[in-house]
């Protein structure tokens, strides 16, 4: 009898706990704090060592992007990139940043200057994947920013808006990144 009496107060000991954790969000419940100041991660978080990469993964991966990847943080754009696409980058290298005006880099990664840096980062991306076979000469497209691109086709070379040349392409896991030696500035 004695075992049942602290069996039902455990149960119900129990019961109670359970119960009072319904109403709290299902980061409360499983982890008991309170944290509701913290944003949830997006699909930037998602932690994949098997999968193919997607394109912010691979720009984070490669030495040559540096510049890129900080101005990607700095617009926050990280977790807009990680979707699933199928997005095509035209992403310019450390040398490509190298080659604007001394101090424009620096002032585009100032906080006040997150939306005219987002809109120069979103007008190197477009929306569906472009193999460089797709790109004819003189075709113009649409990006992200909402502007558009004018493609041309020299020596057998990708060339974006006269000016920015397609030097290699990788694949992701959620379009393509093309790199490419000039950054694009909308007009």
């Amino acid at each position: 009898m004695k075992y049942k009496s602290i069996a039902r107060l455990l149960l119900g000991t129990s019961a109670a706990f359970l119960l009072s954790q319904c109403n709290k969000p299902a980061s409360d419940a499983a982890t008991g704090s309170s944290e509701d100041s913290a944003p949830a991660a997006g699909q930037s978080a998602v932690a994949d060592d098997v999968s193919q990469k997607d394109i912010v993964k691979i720009a984070v991966g490669s030495p040559a992007h540096t510049t890129l990847v900080a101005a990607v943080k700095a617009a926050e754009l990280v977790d807009v990139l990680s979707n699933a696409g199928p997005f095509t980058v035209f992403a310019p290298t450390n040398e490509a940043f190298d080659r604007l005006p001394k101090g424009t880099v620096e002032d585009l990664l100032k906080p006040e200057n997150k939306d005219k840096l987002a809109d120069i980062l979103q007008y190197h991306v477009l929306i569906g994947g472009y193999p460089e076979e797709r790109f004819s000469d003189g075709s113009t497209l649409g990006t992200a920013s909402g502007g558009s691109v004018k493609v041309s086709v020299k020596d057998g070379k990708v060339v974006i808006n006269d000016s920015a040349t397609i030097i290699g392409t990788v694949e992701a896991s959620n379009g393509l990144v093309h790199m490419v030696d000039a950054v694009l500035l909308p007009k």
